[in-house]
């Protein structure tokens, strides 16, 4: 970790001499991109360990394929020094350099901000993104060096040959897919929802209307809540859960969240709590957890 920190130091030196400079792919590669490879344990001088200007199937090719076991891992396309990575165009050939190639990951950078896509993710290529992270200090600012060099160590050799992508891909893509179905299950609740619901509550006289209404109002309400940026940041568990407008680093446990709360909020929660343990135990209720009572801060 202390030379992808001295690495990040040395680099932030250069994009001030450099930001109103007009760099153009190769020097942005060559003063930025190389230097930070190596510091991630990659060799860009070995063509086993990297290949430069690795062909794709339509017979162009892609800036950086680092290789593990002499097979690519990785596809990485530099841009500009101040591209703003934002052309859809340009995401859409690197993840399909990838997805052509077999290839789970990829990244599209200026020098400065990498943006990492999954390319077998079925989304439209924009929205393959998993996280981004810039060397930039404007664009970090609440992070230390240190978590900046974490964000950047997964996609270092070491972190690529233990698989620790391919893990954190799986949480954050699984999340947001049952953010989705939540969205629908709330907003739109199915019959069963509802039957549950009520029969928890053991109230006749809250009618299914009732209860479709206060699903939505109590869904509407908490997705509200900042969700977590793009900056490669995950929720931690519940059991560590800390609470809005506190001090970070003081914890709460789910029933310090259900206190004082009205019985309704709570029979209700612990409904939506059991339904979902059944989709799955870990991942939907620490996701609901957050979303319902406010537990679970976005750790950095």
């Amino acid at each position: 970790m202390d030379a992808i920190i001295k690495c990040i130091e040395d680099l932030r030196m250069k994009l001030e001499k450099h930001r109103k400079d007009d760099l153009k792919e190769y020097p942005t590669r060559t003063i930025f991109v190389d230097p930070l490879l190596q510091a991630l344990g990659w060799d860009v001088r070995d063509p086993d360990e990297v290949e430069l200007e690795y062909p794709t199937i339509d017979g162009k090719s892609v800036d950086y394929a680092p290789k593990i076991n002499r097979k690519p891992v990785l596809f990485i396309e530099a841009k500009p020094l101040n591209d703003p990575l934002t052309d859809v165009k340009s995401i859409t050939q690197v993840v399909g350099y990838a997805a052509n190639a077999g290839i789970e990951w990829c990244i599209l950078t200026n020098g400065v901000t990498y943006k990492v896509y999954r390319s077998t993710e079925k989304a439209e290529a924009p929205d393959k993104l998993l996280f981004e992270i810039s060397l930039d200090p404007r664009e970090t600012e609440g992070m230390t060096i240190q978590q900046v060099a974490e964000q950047f160590a997964r996609f270092s050799r070491d972190a690529m040959a233990k698989g620790l992508l391919d893990e954190i891909g799986e949480q954050i893509f699984t999340t947001g897919k049952i953010r989705k179905a939540l969205d629908k299950l709330f907003m739109d609740p199915p019959n069963t929802l509802i039957k549950l619901i009520r029969s928890v509550i053991g109230d006749d006289t809250i009618k299914p209307v009732q209860v479709k209404k206060a699903l939505k109002r109590l869904w509407a309400q908490t997705s509200e809540i900042e969700v977590p940026s793009t900056f490669g940041v995950e929720p931690v568990p519940p059991e560590r859960a800390i609470k809005r407008g506190k001090k970070r680093g003081e914890e709460y446990s789910e029933e310090h969240h259900l206190k004082g709360k009205p019985q309704e909020v709570i029979e209700l929660f612990r409904t939506i709590d059991k339904f979902c343990r059944e989709l799955d135990p870990t991942a939907v209720r620490r996701f609901v957890m957050f979303q319902i009572l406010g537990i679970g801060e976005w750790a950095m």
